[in-house]
């Protein structure tokens, strides 16, 4: 692989001042989407953040940040009052307008993707290292989950030699209307695929159910989701 000219030259700037590319990293963040807070946090970042959406739910702690909404239904002004130099989400945060008015705003936007896999994570990972300056950190991290994933999966296989997997439905509170259901192409879909579940949703992406409905498909485990789209 061939450097660049300007690759070149911050390499070399680099290394007459090593203090200079943490400088200009970003310093203030808001995210939007409780996955990317968590390893924002787990990268230890959680002393950027300056506001998340209300899918961050984990560590407790980030509940005492500012609150800039859902995720779907951001408000440039409730944004752009915390002063963030960088707002972080996946493809799930929006409107498109909202992050247009962001960005003309002079604050980096930078849209990760919400595919369920390793490959996707590790991309991700690798990018929220760079942006805080964690990368082996992050690198690190991945391969830990990997491991931990692995473990995970010869648990699954030996309980599956003895007995069926479970037949199982994930619901997400959805400010006190109908629960939606996960269904296919969703992370939840793959995390109960993880743990040796079969998913019972056969739609794409997440809908609203109706207790008859959920009661027609004879779930034999309910997973319930701690957070509500409010």
């Amino acid at each position: 692989m061939r450097l660049s000219t300007s690759a070149i030259a911050l390499v070399a700037s680099l290394l007459v001042n090593p203090g200079a590319h943490a400088s200009e990293l970003p310093q203030r963040w808001v995210s939007a989407g409780g996955a990317l807070s968590e390893w924002v946090t787990a990268l230890g970042g959680e002393s950027k953040l300056v506001g998340v959406d209300t899918t961050s739910q984990h560590p407790a702690s980030l509940k005492a940040l500012p609150s800039i909404g859902y995720q779907r239904q951001l408000s440039a002004e409730g944004i752009l009052s915390l002063r963030p130099q960088i707002l972080v989400g996946t493809e799930e945060m929006g409107p498109p307008p909202v992050l247009a008015q962001i960005r003309s705003a002079g604050v980096q936007v930078d849209m990760f993707s919400a595919q369920p896999d390793l490959p996707t994570l590790k991309g991700n990972l690798a990018h929220l290292g760079k942006l805080l300056g964690s990368e082996d950190q992050a690198n690190a991290l991945f391969a830990e989950y990997e491991q931990a994933l692995a473990q995970q999966k010869n648990w699954v296989a030996k309980a599956q030699a003895t007995q069926k997997a479970p037949g199982v439905l994930l619901l997400l509170g959805h400010a006190g209307g109908k629960p939606l259901i996960a269904g296919k192409d969703t992370a939840a879909d793959w995390m109960l695929q993880q743990a040796g579940g079969r998913n019972l949703a056969t739609h794409v992406g997440y809908k609203p159910f109706s207790v008859e409905s959920l009661a027609g498909l004879s779930p034999e485990v309910l997973v319930f989701a701690d957070r509500a789209l409010t």
